[in-house]
């Protein structure tokens, strides 16, 4: 009932927004925040649940026609997805809440899509049938079409067109592969389509596996299929661009631990090289990218790239540490990120420009805005004592004990992350006043630092004690892994016993 209260509130919410005047304004907000907190106290009921299992859902929906494959309503929660529920949770109301400063049109509209987008993203982190599974992927990438095509910026609707492209296509590639996966396990369920693996030849798995990881990685987005995101969050409006960043992406990435890493291990084991150098090379090219930007919010959304290489390195390093750092800066980016794009909305709603050159020297006339931003950039930098110094840490310590050389590619982005982010953060807020209207800018107010104090509380807590969540992920992370460890172990005995025949066939013979 828990899991289900979390995926159909938002859409009673939206329900309830839409039977609202379109002139009641204040209302339909407050049913839109009324709605988002009680999801986020209800994750949180989650989070302190001690037995998870407890709380899983499971009931026949329909059957395949001509079949006895059974498609059902099933759901749970696991170490995989915990944080990404609590994640998805706590971030709607701060999204909410911001929407006071750049949505003024069209707000009841803008309120139901952020509700419906919320029943999707949580459905895609709580489904245990595959079939459901790819019905909240769907559900979850509509609303944003919607929400930058007629919120967003002034090439809005060549960033939707983009948009719409490459997660279509990953969308086909994906419900071709659910299908041929279906038919071969004769299931839906997960876990037993997860067990049914084992079964298929290794051609077979490999070219399922191929057909997930491409549509997730679109979806990350991992280089080359990343072109989509910087035009798309550039045109977002703030709240739109924090939960592309905060959750959305996510989705890919959980999708790769979730399906493309725990389903097909032995694939996974075989691809690591080849996702390693993906996500190394996305670290140091998202860092180029972010560099020659001159338009603060595409600096952050490039930065975007950079920082989630650091997650597909992290969970194709396929180690244990690597798993576990992968998963935690899955949240420290959402966290960090969401926040940058929290202060560039504020600062964009009082100065109605995004270009660095126009700024300088606002740290003596916004010093609260200053020091929300440093920390924001302290934290994507990794520095030690914030969340993002686990994360990276934890990922350049597995992927250094799977291959040492992406790792130390991975290492050259941390420097290069520091100089884009620290060299923004001088020309935007210290040195002289050198335009005028910026003397005139007014700091945060009470609203503004409500949004940020939790996002900031979350940040340094992860960073003094980030055992209190990972320690809660430690079990689901143990099992992948040693689904690893048999696939590693098999592929060694298949390796082993191919040229082991060969003098056996000459009589015994021996080297």
């Amino acid at each position: 009932m828990l899991l289900s209260l979390l995926i159909f509130l938002p859409v009673l919410g939206a329900l309830l927004v839409a039977l609202t005047p379109k002139s009641a304004v204040a209302a339909q907000r407050g049913l839109a925040m009324a709605t988002t907190l009680v999801v986020a106290v209800l994750s949180l009921v989650v989070w302190g649940t001690d037995d998870l299992e407890s709380l899983s859902v499971a009931a026949t929906w329909f059957t395949l026609p001509g079949t006895d494959v059974e498609v059902a309503y099933r759901l749970g929660v696991d170490g995989l997805s915990l944080l990404m529920v609590v994640l998805t949770g706590v971030l709607m109301p701060i999204v909410i809440l911001s929407t006071s400063g750049h949505i003024k049109e069209r707000v009841k509209e803008f309120m139901i899509w952020v509700l419906v987008m919320q029943m999707g993203m949580m459905g895609v982190f709580l489904s245990l049938d595959l079939i459901l599974f790819y019905f909240f992927w769907e559900v979850g990438l509509v609303p944003l079409y919607f929400m930058v095509g007629i919120w967003g910026g002034q090439r809005r609707l060549y960033a939707t067109l983009k948009f719409f492209l490459y997660t279509f296509a990953g969308s086909v590639v994906m419900l071709i592969a659910a299908i041929a996966l279906i038919y071969r396990a004769g299931s839906t369920d997960v876990a037993a389509i997860t067990d049914a693996m084992a079964t298929l030849g290794a051609g077979e798995t490999m070219g399922l596996f191929a057909a997930f990881t491409l549509a997730f990685a679109i979806k990350v987005p991992v280089l080359p299929f990343h072109t989509w995101l910087p035009d798309a969050h550039t045109e977002a409006p703030t709240s739109g661009s924090v939960i592309l960043a905060g959750v959305l992406l996510k989705m890919g990435t959980y999708g790769l631990l979730r399906f493309s890493i725990a389903m097909f291990p032995a694939a996974a084991v075989a691809a690591s090289p080849y996702m390693m150098g993906l996500g190394a090379i996305g670290i140091v090219y998202g860092a180029f990218l972010a560099m020659a930007q001159t338009d603060i919010k595409r600096l952050v959304a490039c930065s975007s790239v950079s920082h989630l290489g650091y997650v597909v390195l992290g969970l194709f390093a396929l180690t244990h540490v690597g798993l576990a750092g992968g998963l935690i800066q899955m949240v420290n980016h959402g966290l960090s990120t969401g926040l940058l794009f929290l202060l560039v909305g504020m600062v964009y709603e009082r100065r109605h420009t995004r270009q660095l050159d126009q700024y300088g020297g606002i740290a003596s006339v916004m010093p609260v805005f200053a020091i929300f931003w440093t920390i924001a950039v302290l934290s994507s930098v990794g520095l030690p004592g914030l969340n993002g110094f686990v994360g990276e840490y934890l990922i350049l310590l597995g992927a250094f004990e799977a291959i040492p050389f992406w790792a130390v590619v991975g290492v050259t982005g941390v420097i290069f992350g520091a100089i884009y982010l620290l060299m923004a953060t001088r020309k935007m807020l210290y040195g002289p006043v050198v335009h005028e209207e910026n003397r005139a800018l007014s700091d945060l107010n009470t609203r503004e630092v409500a949004l940020m104090v939790p996002v900031v509380a979350l940040i340094v807590w992860i960073g003094v004690k980030p055992s209190y969540f990972m320690d809660r992920t430690e079990a689901s992370i143990a099992q992948v892994v040693e689904r690893i460890d048999r696939a590693r172990e098999a592929q060694r005995v298949a390796d082993l016993g191919t040229p082991a025949a060969a003098p056996a066939a000459r009589g015994g013979e021996t080297r």
